[in-house]
C-alpha cells in the first residue's frame, strides 16, 4: 500500500479569530462572577482563576493582538512572575514586555526599505 503525501489543513485567519475571540469571551464569564461574589466565597477559587482562566484569557487576547509568539511569552512572564513576586510584579512584567513590543515592531518598520 502506497501512502500519499499528507497535506497539513491549514485554518482560515477567520475562523482562528472566531475560535480566539470565543475563547476570550466565554473564559471571561468566571472571572466576573469571582469578582463580583461576595469575598468568602471567592477565596476558595482564588488559586483556579488566578493560575486557570485569566492566563487562558491573556493567552488568548495577546494571540488576537500580537500573535502566537508574544502570546506565549506574555503569559509565561505572567505566571512566573505572580507566582514567585506577586501581583505588582507581574504587572510591571507586562508592561515592560508591551514597551519591548512596541519598540521591536518600530524597529523592524525602520529597517524596511521604503517602496515607492
Amino acid at each position: 500500500m502506497v501512502m500519499g503525501k499528507v497535506r497539513p489543513v491549514k485554518m482560515k485567519a477567520s475562523t482562528k479569530r472566531l475560535i480566539l475571540r470565543f475563547v476570550h469571551l466565554i473564559v471571561g464569564i468566571p472571572v466576573i462572577g469571582y469578582i463580583y461574589q461576595p469575598s468568602i466565597e471567592a477565596e476558595q477559587y482564588a488559586g483556579v482563576t488566578r493560575y486557570g482562566f485569566v492566563p487562558v484569557i491573556m493567552f488568548s487576547g495577546y494571540w488576537m493582538y500580537a500573535g502566537l509568539v508574544f502570546a506565549i511569552l506574555g503569559v509565561a512572564a505572567w505566571i512566573a512572575a505572580n507566582y514567585f513576586f506577586g501581583f505588582g510584579v507581574a504587572l510591571l512584567s507586562q508592561i515592560a514586555l508591551f514597551v519591548a513590543r512596541k519598540i521591536w515592531v518600530v524597529s523592524r518598520r525602520r529597517r524596511e526599505p521604503v517602496v515607492v
